[in-house]
């Protein structure tokens, strides 16, 4: 009995190291899968990689002219407002050569190097603003399109597509065989070219704040695409350069250090300053949408966030009694949604100002004209109905006894109405059946229309409008003869 249970124990032990031997098997695969699929050094080019960028460094002759037609077709598409024509620029723009230079000289410890590339990258640069401020100058924008202002206000994106663009163009650099269609997407995806078309469009038209925001956002790719060129030559190990003097060999790897550590501390800083800016404006687009726009008692004008100042200037139509400032206030400090403005402050304008009661006072004068406005055509419409009532009767009673000779009806009433529309001159009408003899013996019945035409017409317009008068009389009162007499001659 007992050797049975020691047999049961060994064979349940037995099958414990079979699973546990398995599981180990499998996570080595998995393992062994996962870094034969990322591994990327066994496929690098270090001598290619490291001429490949050196080559695109230099800037004189056919890369200036490329490098000038390139900021022109940029600024004719900010110009334009054409994302197609930018991308374009993009795609021609020599700016990344210097860049990549930058951060591989640092990475290997190539002093000559670094220098080139930077004497290049500003000569790049101000030629660029120069062109663009040329640019700008002779041809000013009517306004400013959404393409340009896409560029003066970075965020936390610019940032990110700037580091792992530049990873991207890195890893297909170093690639045996380098991978064009990859250089070519970096070249769209961090926009090197707009923000400087955009700096030089802020100098044009004296715009600092365009300024400094299009170059802050250059210095960002600029810096972010060093950095991914500086981490990734040092991943893939590439030799350091060695110099035949060893204390100018320490010399130089010291400073390349110290600026690699140059590099990355404002780039640290740029990273942490913009992600913190962007955490602020979405949680200050949440805080209007939630706690303000939503709510139909507060009838928001516009916002404008300071974040310096930390505060939030709002503009409203109605007037905002202090418990509604107080209330949103405290939602801004309590409120977990918006950890960031905790030491922001609202700065509430509109209620107390002298054009919002100007804009008040407006609003109340036409609501009261639009009152007075319904009332006079419930009025009208009042006596219309009365007229209309009172037309029905005479023409009743015409119909009853007022019959001429030829049995023909005489609606007065609608004749002198529609006369009073077709002629708002005209001050008074009537019309009579008079006997008269031109001999004494013989009578005839002539019919009459007695008229009265405002004073300040003159003679000559009277005529006029009492022939156009005499003829529409008589086609509307079926008359082979009508005489027309002037009662204020």
């Amino acid at each position: 009995m007992i050797e049975e249970n020691l047999n049961k124990d060994e064979a349940v032990e037995q099958k414990k190291q079979e699973v546990q031997e398995g599981a180990k098997g499998l996570i080595e695969s998995v393992k062994n899968f996962l870094i034969e699929l990322l591994d990327f050094r066994h496929d690098t080019d270090h001598e290619a990689t490291v001429e490949a960028i050196k080559t695109d460094i230099p800037f004189k002759g056919a890369t200036a002219w490329i490098l000038i037609f390139a900021v022109f077709i940029a600024s004719i598409g900010l110009n334009a407002n054409s994302t197609a024509v930018v991308i374009g620029a993009m795609l021609i723009s020599p700016l990344m050569g210097p860049i990549l230079g930058i951060g591989m000289s640092i990475a290997i410890n190539d002093i000559d190097t670094l220098r080139k590339s930077l004497v290049n990258l500003s000569t790049m640069i101000v030629l660029s603003l120069i062109t663009a401020f040329m640019f700008f100058y002779i041809f000013p924008l009517q306004d400013d399109t959404s393409e340009l202002l896409g560029r003066v206000r970075p965020d936390i994106r610019d940032v990110l597509i700037a580091f792992f663009g530049g990873l991207a163009l890195m890893v297909a650099r170093t690639k045996k065989g380098t991978i064009a269609s990859v250089i070519f997407g970096v070249a769209i995806a961090t926009a090197l070219m707009p923000p400087l078309c955009t700096a030089g469009y802020g100098l044009a038209i004296g715009n600092f704040s365009y300024f400094f925001g299009a170059m802050y956002l250059f210095i960002i790719n600029t810096i972010f695409i060093a950095l991914a060129t500086f981490l990734v030559l040092k991943l893939l190990r590439f030799p350091m350069l060695k110099y035949v003097n060893s204390a100018k060999r320490k010399r130089i790897a010291q400073l390349a250090s110290v600026l690699a550590i140059v590099v990355m501390i404002p780039a640290v800083f740029t990273f942490i300053t913009v992600y913190k800016e962007s955490k602020m404006n979405n949680q200050i687009a949440k805080f209007i949408k939630n706690e303000i726009e939503r709510i139909d008692s507060f009838q928001l004008i516009e916002y404008t966030p300071d974040l310096n100042a930390k505060t939030i200037q709002l503009k409203f139509f109605n007037e905002m009694t202090e418990g509604e400032i107080n209330t949103l206030t405290n939602q801004l400090l309590i409120n977990s949604n918006y950890e960031a403005l905790k030491e922001f402050k609202l700065d509430v304008k509109g209620s107390d100002t002298k054009s919002f009661d100007l804009i008040t006072t407006a609003y109340k004068e036409k609501r009261q004209e639009l009152q007075e406005s319904k009332n006079i055509i419930a009025g009208l419409q009042s006596q219309i109905k009365e007229l209309n009532q009172t037309i029905s009767n005479l023409n009743a009673r015409i119909e009853q006894g007022n019959i001429d000779d030829n049995n023909k009806v005489v609606a007065f009433s609608r004749i002198a109405k529609e006369a009073k529309i077709r002629y708002n001159s005209l001050e008074q009408i009537g019309f009579a059946k008079v006997l008269s003899s031109k001999d004494f013996i013989k009578i005839d019945t002539i019919p009459v229309a007695t008229i009265s035409w405002n004073k300040a017409l003159n003679d000559s317009i009277i005529n006029k409008k009492e022939i156009e008068l005499r003829k529409w009389l008589q086609v509307e009162m079926q008359l082979d003869t009508l005489f027309v007499r002037r009662i204020n001659e």
